[in-house]
């Protein structure tokens, strides 16, 4: 592959305790993944080679000071700090959270000034990374802030997309926040991501009810035919294929989903239960709706493994070739619209 046509990639570490380190250095030792892009870890090299001393993964480096200076063929490590970061693999720390957030924010910075074209995150412990400047639930809400564009949290694999209606928010507060307005923003989001991103033409979706059985007329509960029904009807006046509200706990279990282009989930543990059941080590977070493209594992920062060399490396490799496909595909489609062809006035 020629070198301009190779995507620059981004990629922050993570938790320095927990396993992201490991399963970065790991994914590149294959070095056929140079083949489809150039990799900049957003780090330090003396906290990779630290790591390298600690976990015996031998994995060659190149440091650089400046993104211009990431070179095709080699797995870049741009210095973000110069200082020693103390590595207590498996121990959630103060520090680890801290150097978490410099990776991130540097790398975003990065992702916002065009620098690299996309961005692709390990794991982060929501508890210890909270400072004066990162007070989110999460990646998801961190980068909404700092892009253009309203996000939507999709779990996906080749066979299954689940986009959720609320994200990081306690399931006490989960009533209160399905509204028609927030059903309609995350549906639209979702139709228009299948379209630019996955090349679907006209989109399938399922949206699944937040009740039991979807309320049973009322008697556990209004919000499916109060709320979500009467929305949906409108959204199909549209011309959208928007299909629901599902009863969730017979839809996967029915295989039902594999009727649909996606799923939308109307809350958290909804949609991500059963696709990590379906899906687990397979599966890669897309954050969609924003004008840049970020994905990453299906997993967190799995502190238990951390320091043993027997992470699994493979929802980490799919989130770094989903991040490509979803780059190229919506490259092709911001071609093919903007070069519509207009009707010629006689």
């Amino acid at each position: 592959m020629d070198k301009i046509e190779k995507i620059k990639i981004g990629i922050s570490i993570g938790d320095v305790n927990g396993i992201g380190i490991e399963i970065i250095l790991k994914t590149f030792q294959d070095k056929r993944m140079l083949d489809f892009c150039v990799p900049v870890i957003f780090g330090s090299t003396k906290l990779i080679s630290e790591y390298n001393k600690q976990t015996n993964i031998a994995t060659q480096i190149n440091g650089i000071h400046h993104i211009n200076k990431a070179f095709p063929n080699k797995i870049n490590v741009l210095n973000v700090w110069k200082e020693d970061v103390e590595v207590e693999l498996g121990r959630p720390t103060k520090k680890s959270g801290e150097y978490a957030f410099k990776s991130l924010e540097a790398a975003t910075n990065t992702l916002v000034d065009g620098e690299i074209d996309i961005l692709v995150t390990a794991p982060i412990n929501k508890d210890n990374i909270q400072s004066e400047n990162f007070s989110f639930p999460g990646h998801t809400e961190f980068l909404e802030s700092k892009l253009e564009g309203e996000s939507l949290m999709i779990l996906m694999t080749d066979q299954l997309k689940i986009g959720l209606i609320t994200g990081h928010i306690p399931i006490s507060d989960v009533s209160n926040n399905i509204t028609s307005e927030i059903i309609k923003q995350k549906t639209a989001i979702l139709y228009q991501t299948l379209k630019q991103d996955f090349g679907v033409n006209k989109p399938k979706i399922a949206v699944l009810g937040l009740n039991p059985h979807c309320g049973d007329k009322g008697v556990i509960g209004n919000e499916d035919d109060e709320i979500i029904k009467p929305t949906l009807e409108e959204i199909q006046q549209e011309g959208k294929l928007v299909y629901g509200p599902y009863a969730a706990d017979s839809f996967f279990g029915s295989e039902n989903y594999k009727n649909f282009d996606a799923v939308l989930a109307m809350y958290h543990d909804q949609g991500l239960a059963p696709f990590k059941t379906l899906s687990f080590g397979e599966g890669v977070n897309f954050t969609a709706g924003l004008s840049k493209i970020r994905t990453s594992p299906d997993h967190g920062t799995a502190y238990e493994l951390a320091g043993k060399n027997n992470a699994s490396i493979s929802s980490f490799k799919e989130a770094i070739f989903a991040a490509i496909k979803l780059f190229k595909k919506r490259e092709e489609y911001k071609s093919l619209t903007k070069n519509t062809l207009k009707t010629k006035k006689r």
